[in-house]
């Protein structure tokens, strides 16, 4: 087992998984800053091995700085920052956990499908019971697998705005 573990750490310290791992922490640290900053207002993020994109009615000023002291506060130590409520890493883990659960319910070994709807409210009440079972998975799952919260030397190249519709994005580029 301790191989399959070392072998599967590897994977998460290799060079590409590892620089988009940095990339999703810095996403979310940056997007703490900016929801601090502007309660209420809506924004998004999207990480990748070049970076990472915020997407928002945000300014250029104000997306650079809450990068500029995101990654200041990462390099400080405050890997919390990584971990995002809104990841997507959380709702995969809860859709993931309340299909399992509801399935087993519905889809029992030697089930006849008539008694699948006397089922019905069982298998709600145990989708309902994973999904929030969920919630502390799916942060484990992102500051253990998804993300990084220790940047390295990860450092911010450019950021560009852009304009898509009505929609404000930035793309922010990072190298290291």
């Amino acid at each position: 087992m301790s191989e399959l573990v070392r072998s599967f750490e590897g994977v998460l310290e290799s060079a590409p998984v590892s620089r988009i791992r940095r990339n999703h922490g810095l996403e979310h640290a940056t997007l703490h800053l900016l929801g601090e900053r502007f309660p209420g207002k809506p924004m998004a993020g999207h990480s990748d091995l070049g970076g990472f994109w915020i997407v928002g009615e945000l300014s250029l000023e104000e997306v650079a700085s809450a990068v500029e002291a995101a990654l200041a506060r990462l390099k400080a130590g405050e890997s919390k920052l990584a971990v995002h409520p809104n990841c997507g890493t959380n709702f995969a883990a809860g859709g993931i956990m309340a299909g399992l659960a509801a399935g087993l319910v519905m889809f029992g070994v030697g089930k006849r499908l008539r008694d699948n709807l006397d089922r019905l409210p069982t298998a709600i009440l145990f989708a309902t019971l994973a999904l929030i079972a969920a919630q502390p998975v799916g942060l484990l799952l992102q500051e253990r697998v998804t993300t990084s919260g220790k940047p390295g030397d990860l450092r911010v190249v450019e950021i560009q705005p852009r304009n898509q519709g009505k929609l404000t994005v930035h793309r922010v580029v990072t190298e290291g």
